[in-house]
């Protein structure tokens, strides 16, 4: 049997330019009484629609609906804001689809729709035909929207700075037209459009490392970029730019939203805006303020042109661009909102409703509305989007916001989504990096690890886990939460949360310690308590639960003993984060130590709070942001360098049904070399350890964990010589050394040797003399003080550098040292009988056999509070 044929609009939402000149206009809305397609023209240019619209005048005693339902084509000129609307009326619904085509459209074309209907609020109908709506599908975004009455559909007032009406009252007869953005039309049937398309890096889940950044706040005070590029797209696709992030080793660039955004209305009474961009305005259109003014001024397509630019730039650097989307919820937030888009197109079938009562939202996401992916055209919709943005802009991933809420079925999160499966079963989508953020404010809202494959998730627990070891209980003898069972399981890639499907594993997990939501690196370890006062919101925003440590000071400090706690405790956290299976994420800053001061909740600051701060990078000596940074880096190069870490068969469901072993992959010890025996892995007070991961044809690692508050001696496996490659107490002055006592390393004046080599009479190099003219100044240099001596009896020395706090390290005296490891060989040779006579009815078969054989010790000292990588030298 023949297919009939197929109906013209039978097709998606959008605006289709066609061959004739015209295009074709198509837009849902299941329940709408009438649509009209609005074109927006400027009163002093001709118009392209004179010869078909009928012209309409001001007429107060005839409602606007009734003059523009007369007739197929009609305009009218609002003096007000300076512009010609022409409204074509739309044939509908088809199927939920309302279609027309005009017969001239043009690239820059500004647009929007009318939707007339019932007005309902306590049913959940608000169609207002004075409200000039957004196009879903529309790739282009003019103006934004004023806090005015005119943007709301419901009748209400603008009193001191404030929104004040009843959202369930009478209908608002307000045109919002001038007061709200448009839609921009983007012809794409251009068929060279993609000739100059760059390769997609395609880096494997095993190899990535995962770099979240803002795209403004990465290079607003970027000294490196002449002022028209900071804190623009073009400003990320910068050569500068793309050296340091491929010197830092990153592979994977996660931006914060760019999707077109809007401030929630509760903002707008403040004066602020939603810096982070999760208030998403249209989820095809990129945000414009991130463009440049030129590109700007040029139009929607050059904005979007800037967008793919920067994404081809990033590709042909080496890095994969992954995209933080917002589906969950949009900017017009709860019932009193505006009426920007969705709500005015069709409030019943875009937003999850209410059990109970039909009127109100549903909210799992505590910004006001929940987008119903219950409703096949919503997920439809977003995959749509989705789709657009992988294939015309050339995104490689996409990091889901609060992802429970995509996957609810009658207000139950569920694995089997058709969401989820529309995303796995897509021949785009389904091999692209996405990534969930696994939690939701509603109900049973935690589910880390039960998106299943192929999906990774954000690991709470791994950050919960690694704040708790190093920050919290750092300093705790007794009553400690997180012991070394809790630690491993974390280390090896938390099987117990995603070793869930056949071949899923440690790559699924998503290890993070700081993320753009809360404390940054630095703010951990500076800060007890949040500092969110700036929001305006007498600090009642915000988590309360950091699990941050301040060391003794709240704020900065320039105490040595304080600063090297911190500095020691940093480098912790991002060494498990980067020497942990599974997959790393760092927030962009944390590398160099960028603050916040201490506000964890910075979603509404864009200024010197949230941009980044650039002013360490060009000084003539090494400074602590830039120790900092030669560890990170060198931490990174390690990790990438091991294929031990490129494997993804640690810990699948395979080993939880027993079909691969996971000691043959891992082995443990505790720091005298034997095994741990099972009450070794619910004793919380032991925190020193070691995690040996064994390869038949690779060379072995082993990590060592010393959580304790003193420099401890491991006995490691005898088999094999062991080279250190990375430890996190090097930039606080000490690393292992073999035998009984740590090495001392002196970092006192390091040159910044690259500074020496750069061309004057370049940008860079004007950067530099500058900054170094003024480090010479003495009113910029440090007054020399004495430092007392810490409470564990180390030195400290003073270097040069940028400020203050970052010019003193705290380094291990000599001395000391050796009076710590008289005291250790003194502890050692009394608790070795002890050892051997307490172990000797448990100890393995395989510590039975090493201890008979009686090899020569190969005995470490490792550093207090510190975390180390070691190689093993040949293989063997």
């Amino acid at each position: 049997m023949q297919n009939p044929t197929l109906h013209r609009y039978a097709t998606r939402p959008g605006l289709y330019f066609t061959d004739d000149g015209g295009a074709d206009a198509i837009v849902r809305s299941e329940t709408a009484d009438q649509v009209w397609f609005c074109v927006i023209e400027p009163v002093d240019q001709p118009s392209a629609f004179y010869s078909e619209a009928i012209r309409l005048f001001p007429n107060t005693s005839i409602p606007l609906v009734k003059q523009i339902s007369d007739f197929k084509v009609c305009t009218r000129i609002i003096e007000s804001t300076y512009v010609r609307e022409t409204l074509f009326k739309m044939e509908g619904p088809n199927y939920g689809l309302w279609s027309v085509h005009i017969p001239k459209a043009w690239d820059g074309m500004r647009y929007g729709y009318r939707v007339d209907g019932a007005w309902d609020p306590s049913h959940g109908v608000r169609f207002n035909p004075y409200k000039l709506l957004l196009d879903p599908y529309g790739k282009g975004i003019d103006g934004t929207m004023q806090l005015d009455p005119a943007a709301f559909a419901y009748e209400c007032k603008l009193e001191d700075g404030k929104i004040v009406g009843d959202p369930f009252g009478k209908m608002n007869t307000i045109d919002s037209l001038g007061k709200m953005p448009v839609s921009v039309a983007i012809d794409d049937r251009a068929t060279t459009k993609l000739d100059s398309e760059s390769v997609h890096p395609h880096v494997p889940w095993s190899k990535t490392v995962i770099y979240e950044l803002h795209v403004k706040g990465f290079t607003a005070n970027a000294p490196w970029l002449p002022e028209e590029l900071r804190g623009t797209y073009a400003g990320l696709a910068h050569p500068t730019t793309l050296a340091y992030l491929q010197g830092l080793g990153v592979t994977s660039i996660e931006l914060l939203p760019i999707q077109a955004s809007q401030p929630e209305v509760f903002l707008q009474e403040r004066g602020k805006r939603n810096y982070w961009g999760y208030s998403t305005l249209s989820y095809f259109s990129p945000e414009a303020t991130y463009a440049t003014k030129a590109a700007q001024q040029a139009g929607a397509s050059a904005v979007r042109q800037e967008v793919i630019d920067m994404v081809q730039a990033l590709h042909d650097a080496g890095f994969e661009v992954i995209m933080d989307v917002v589906y969950n919820h949009t900017c017009e937030g709860g019932s009193a909102g505006p009426s920007i888009c969705w709500r005015g197109l069709d409030n019943l079938s875009y937003y999850r409703r209410q059990k109970n009562n039909i009127a109100y939202l549903e909210d799992t996401t505590g910004c006001g509305n929940t987008l119903d992916f219950t409703n096949t055209h919503v997920t439809t919709f977003a995959v749509d989007s989705l789709r657009y943005w992988a294939k015309r802009i050339g995104i490689d991933g996409f990091r889901f916001d609060l992802a429970p809420s995509l996957a609810r079925l009658d207000g139950e999160f569920t694995r089997y989504h058709p969401f989820l499966y529309a995303l796995r079963s897509d021949l785009l989508l389904g091999n692209l990096k996405v990534i969930m953020e696994p939690w939701d404010l509603g109900n049973q809202g935690w589910r880390t690890g039960q998106f299943g494959i192929p999906f990774a998730e954000w690991n709470d627990r791994f950050r919960d886990t690694a704040r708790t070891f190093w920050l919290s209980e750092a300093e705790q003898t007794q009553g400690n939460t997180v012991g070394m069972q809790e630690m491993a399981t974390r280390l090896c890639g938390s099987a117990d949360l995603f070793a869930t499907d056949p071949g899923r594993g440690a790559t699924a997990s998503v290890n993070f310690v700081a993320c753009h939501d809360g404390f940054t690196l630095n703010d951990l370890t500076m800060y007890s308590h949040k500092h969110n006062e700036a929001n305006g919101e007498n600090n009642h925003d915000g988590s309360n639960m950091n699990r941050s440590n301040n060391f003794g000071v709240e704020g900065p400090s320039d105490d040595p003993v304080v600063m090297s706690k911190r500095e020691r405790a940093a480098q912790n956290l991002l060494g498990m984060v980067l020497l942990s299976l599974g997959t790393p994420m760092i927030l962009a800053g944390d590398e160099f130590g960028n603050s916040q001061g201490g506000n964890n909740n910075a979603y509404c600051q864009d200024n010197d709070i949230t941009w980044l701060k650039w002013d360490w990078l060009y000084h003539s000596t090494k400074t602590l942001e830039m120790h900092r940074l030669e560890s990170v880096s060198r931490l990174i190069s390690i990790r990438k360098s091991l294929d031990l870490y490129h494997h993804e068969d640690f810990f699948t469901r395979l080993s939880q049904i027993g079909l691969l072993k996971p000691s043959s992959r891992v082995q443990w010890f505790l720091p005298d070399g034997t095994t741990p025996m099972e009450q070794d892995w619910f004793d919380k007070s032991i925190r020193s350890f070691a995690m040996r991961l064994l390869s038949l044809n690779e060379l072995d690692v082993i990590l060592l964990v010393n959580g304790a508050c003193k420099d401890k001696q491991f006995h490691l496996p005898a088999d094999t010589e062991w080279q250190p490659l990375w430890c996190s107490a090097e930039t606080t002055g000490a690393r292992p050394a073999k035998g009984t006592t740590v090495e001392k390393v002196d970092l006192s004046d390091e040159d910044s040797v690259w500074t020496h080599f750069v061309p004057k009479n370049t940008r860079i190099g004007q950067v530099i003399q500058e900054v170094q003219s003024e480090q010479e100044d003495i009113k910029h240099r440090p007054a020399v003080k004495p430092y007392e001596r810490s409470n564990d009896a180390s030195d400290t020395v003073m270097l040069p550098g940028l400020t203050g706090k970052s010019r003193v390290y705290r380094l291990l005296a000599h001395n000391v040292a050796q009076q710590r490891a008289a005291l250790a060989r003194q502890h050692q040779q009394k608790a070795a009988g002890n050892t051997a006579q307490n172990r000797a009815v448990n100890t393995p078969e395989t510590d039975r056999q090493a201890a008979s054989e009686a090899p020569k010790p190969n005995v470490w000292t490792v550093p207090s509070m510190s975390i180390t990588i070691m190689r093993q030298t040949t293989l063997g």
